[in-house]
């Protein structure tokens, strides 16, 4: 997406570019604790339906015995004394507050949702159980929202399409929570390493500084077709595969194609990864039988030896 709002803009701003770039990132990870947060939020709010209830003038005996299971989640309880989770919310200042009706909301599906009333009344109450549920809260109810989606995208534009990659991110989190996690357990950190890192700024910078290189390729490589007519996305999704087949001799070709096959199935057409596919693999003989690429390390994973 940074690759086709460059490309977009049309001043050639490359510094400019890569901020953009950088700050989007941040942006998902921010995304990323937002939608923790917003676990918080919903229990708050039970807690509060529980609290009112007890304040009634003639409470009933449901009311004097509420089910607490979900308020008392332990997972529940690690999230929201987790010193890097906390830490991170209150630096950069996330908060539901001016967009509380969407935790509510949320509440009031949740409550009526089959598998909250099976955990609720599961007699199966342990770690992995409470584990579970949050899993299952963020990953099938929040993420099928489409008035969260809607708010999100009203938030922020960086929010437009990370719903579901955010929510893969959460859930290997907390898979990975176990029932001795104290406060100091990391969460899932913005990058690796300073590796993955660069890997991103390099990727973006040379795929801008090689795009006519790589629309050379694409153009004798596709039959019946010139590079105007090929959908914009598409071209952008080779543009990177072949920038990181020629740039990074250390990833294996059928990852790079395999990852950027995948990615044309999220952004592009959906005919386009079969497209892409049949495209690189052309591109890919053609570079091979050049030597226009030279793996090394595990880049050389399906590659064929010579003496």
């Amino acid at each position: 997406m940074a690759l086709y709002a460059f490309n977009r803009r049309g001043d050639g701003n490359l510094t400019q570019a890569e901020t953009e770039l950088m700050f989007s990132i941040d942006k998902t990870y921010d995304l990323y604790h937002y939608l923790l947060l917003l676990v918080l939020e919903v229990v708050d709010i039970a807690g509060e339906k529980i609290g009112q209830a007890l304040m009634k003038r003639i409470p009933t005996p449901e009311d004097l015995n509420p089910p607490k299971r979900f308020i008392d989640n332990h997972v529940i309880a690690q999230l929201r004394a987790n010193l890097a989770f906390k830490n991170y919310i209150s630096s950069n200042k996330l908060s539901w507050v001016n967009n509380s009706h969407i935790p509510r909301l949320l509440y009031n599906k949740m409550i009526v949702w089959e598998v909250y009333e099976e955990y609720m009344k599961s007699g199966n109450h342990n770690y992995l159980s409470d584990k579970k549920f949050i899993i299952k809260l963020i990953t099938d109810l929040f993420s099928n929202s489409e008035d969260l989606q809607s708010n999100l995208e009203e938030q922020s534009i960086y929010w437009n399409d990370d719903m579901e990659y955010i929510s893969a991110m959460v859930e290997k989190t907390l898979r990975k929570f176990k029932a001795d996690s104290g406060e100091k357990t990391p969460l899932m950190p913005l990058f690796k390493n300073e590796e993955d890192e660069e890997f991103v700024k390099i990727l973006f910078r040379k795929a801008i500084l090689h795009s006519e290189k790589c629309s050379e390729l694409i153009n004798k490589n596709t039959t019946n077709w010139e590079v105007e007519r090929i959908a914009l996305m598409d071209i952008f999704v080779m543009q990177l595969a072949i920038t990181e087949i020629l740039e990074f001799p250390e990833i294996p070709v059928k990852v790079t194609l395999n990852e950027y096959i995948e990615i044309a199935k999220y952004y592009c057409t959906s005919k386009s990864s079969t497209f892409v596919n049949g495209i690189l693999d052309n591109i890919v003989k053609e570079i091979r039988e050049e030597g226009l690429f030279n793996k090394f390390g595990r880049g050389l994973v399906g590659e064929a030896l010579t003496d």
